[in-house]
């Protein structure tokens, strides 16, 4: 049995965290100390373990809350209903990397158009395509609506 700092500290993670994950109902302290304290088993460890690998994967912890049920209850529950879930997320960041690799060309583009010479700022290529683009964007804006 682990008491809540040690807990924390196998899992990487800080007391304020389960604490967190107890008050979302993702976690449970079914025993205490004569004194008070929580204690917590090995599950409880893999159940930590488990949310905050969910959590570094970017899951909401409403998709963690559903995997975690079907990982409880897996009799009711098929694989299909995970990967789903999964399919999700991967969507989510292969469109995350999408804008990313649009902002990565745009960056690259201002980069390259600079001299980078230490002359004034007053002519700055970047600063005017900023500039620029800010307008171009509004006047998209404006006419879309």
């Amino acid at each position: 049995m682990y008491r809540i700092g040690q807990l924390a500290k196998l899992a990487d993670v800080t007391p304020d965290t389960i604490r967190f994950y107890e008050k979302q109902k993702m976690m449970d302290h079914g025993k205490r100390t004569d004194g008070g304290f929580r204690l917590y088993t090995d599950q409880d460890l893999q159940r930590l373990r488990f949310i905050r690998y969910g959590r570094q994967l970017g899951f909401t912890l409403e998709a963690i809350r559903e995997l975690l049920s079907i990982r409880v209850d897996p009799e009711h529950h098929t694989c299909q209903e995970s990967k789903m879930i999964v399919q999700k997320r991967l969507h989510e960041v292969e469109a995350m990397i999408t804008e990313l690799q649009h902002m990565q060309r745009s960056l690259k583009r201002l980069h390259d158009t600079c001299c980078g010479s230490a002359h004034s700022s007053v002519y700055c290529s970047i600063l005017e395509a900023l500039e620029n683009g800010a307008s171009t964007d509004q006047d998209d804006r404006l006419k879309t609506r």
